[in-house]
């Protein structure tokens, strides 16, 4: 188990990226456009390119070391307390909450990095949450 986290970063919820993002994955409902819009199931994952408009390096907390050429995304989950709303602002609070390795099926190690991301609303209640796994593999991935 490890502790390893990232600083906060706070994100609005705004209308015009919820409707984008549910145009972006071919989700036509209506619950998406509008001033009462809820986010898509999968918005929070555009969180990750707002972060990354400023690089700094404590955002890759558990990554320090990866080669990433030799990085997979091994899974992805959403769990939701309630839906995101546009007005909502978010703080996330992203952390690995664990790191171990395994021999691989085709020879060598790889080594398991999962994350959570702890979404708050302008109150501080929980949210929504993110869940991750990144896998490094001993050999370069391809395809």
């Amino acid at each position: 188990m490890t502790n390893e986290q990232r600083p906060s970063f706070e994100w609005a919820v705004e209308r015009g990226k919820v409707a984008e993002f549910a145009r972006a994955v071919l989700n036509a409902s209506s619950a998406h456009d509008g001033p009462d819009a809820v986010a898509p199931p999968t918005f929070p994952q555009s969180m990750a390119l707002w972060r990354s408009r400023t690089p700094r390096p404590e955002q890759d907390v558990g990554r320090e070391g990866l080669d990433m050429r030799r990085v997979l995304h091994g899974e992805q989950e959403f769990e939701y307390v309630r839906p995101l709303r546009v007005g909502d602002v978010l703080t996330a609070e992203s952390h690995v909450k664990d790191r171990y390795s395994k021999e691989g099926k085709r020879g060598g190690t790889m080594t398991f990095i999962v994350s959570e991301t702890i979404f708050r609303d302008q109150s501080g209640e929980i949210v929504a949450y993110s869940r991750g796994t990144t896998i490094q593999t001993s050999k370069a991935a391809t395809s």
